[in-house]
Parts: structure tokens; sequence; C-alpha cells
């Protein structure tokens, strides 16, 4: 098995991926091994999943997700961009779906990276009109609100999340040009209000 990659190899490897030909991606980890695949990079420094989550791929990331690194997941490019950040910018919820939640990754994590120009995934997603990507980005990301690091009873903690879901959550997002969504959470729902900008 070779394990040295040509720049050919690694541009077909690129385009497989871009293109979702799962069976060339086959024929390429039967070729080189699946540890070819963790340090391809384009010009841009995009990887294989910034290619397949860009383009909605859905069969080829569960694929590649057994054999790559899930560190591979959280892979910045040139611009500071993850593969979520792709997903995001192209509204593809399955795929978001698959790497916030594929077990042991990074999880929710990636919806807190920001790439160079101080983007989110919430972000780009909000700045593609991509409402229904926001909403669920919303509803994953971490929220740390005071007091839920304490240790409680279980009757406390059930009357806690009782209580929780009876709350409405606010959430303020400011995007680059100063424009200000608020989403409220409110159980299981989420209503988003764009705002006029903050002076």
């Amino acid at each position: 098995m070779s394990t040295a990659l040509s720049t050919d190899d690694k541009d077909d490897l690129l385009l497989a991926c871009r293109y979702g030909d799962l069976e060339d991606v086959q024929t390429f980890v039967k070729q080189h091994g699946a540890s070819s695949l963790t340090d391809v990079r384009d010009e841009n420094g995009n990887c294989i999943l910034h290619m397949i989550c860009a383009n909605g791929h859905l069969d080829l990331l569960g694929y590649l997700l057994p054999l790559v690194p899930l560190t591979l997941l959280a892979t910045q490019n040139n611009s500071g961009s993850t593969p979520l950040h792709w997903a995001a910018l192209n509204s593809q919820l399955e795929i978001a779906h698959k790497i916030v939640q594929y077990p042991n990754g990074p999880g929710r994590d990636l919806i807190d990276i920001k790439n160079k120009a101080g983007l989110s995934p919430l972000s780009e997603a909000e700045f593609a009109g991509w409402e229904e990507g926001a909403k669920w980005f919303v509803e994953m990301m971490n929220l740390n609100t005071e007091g839920t690091t304490e240790s409680k009873g279980d009757d406390d903690a059930t009357l806690d999340m009782e209580n929780a879901t009876e709350r409405d959550i606010e959430v303020e997002i400011e995007d680059a040009e100063g424009q200000v969504a608020k989403m409220t959470i409110s159980g299981s729902s989420a209503t988003v209000t764009p705002e006029a900008s903050i002076p």
C-alpha cells in the first residue's frame, strides 16, 4: 500500500469529496490507506470534510467519519472556517446534525468556533438567510447559565428541569454589520425576531 501521495492524488481525492463520488474515495482508501485522508488540503487549507459538508454528501460523510480522526471535524481552513461553517453557508441541515451529534466528536463546541472574520457557523447561517439552521444552532449551542454546576438531589434536579421548560431564554446575536437578531427559546420552541442595528 502506497502512502506517498502525489499532487494529482490529493486533487483527485478533494474532487471526489466535492462531488460526492463514494466509489472513488473508497478506491483511494484501498490504495493509500485511511491515514492518508487526514492531511490532504487544497491551496486554501480545506480538508476533505470541508468539501463533503459544503456539498451535502451525507453518505460519503457517513463512510469517512469512522476512518478519520474526529479532530478533523474542527479543522479550520486558511480563513478559519470549519466544515460546519461550510455546511451552514450552504444550508446543509442533515450534515450539520451529523457532525455536531457524532459520538465522541467535538459536538456542540463546533458551533462556537469563529473564523478569521469573527463568524461562527450560526452567524454564517444568518448571513445566508437560513432561518431553520440558525434556529437549530441556537437550540444546540452551549448556553451556560448561573447555578447549573451546583450539585443537587434528584428531586431538586427534576424541579429545576420543570422550571427550565417554563422559563424563556432570550439570546441576542449581533452580526459583523451591527444587525441584531433576538431569539427566544421557550421549552422546545424558538422564535427569531430581527431588530434594527444597535448604535
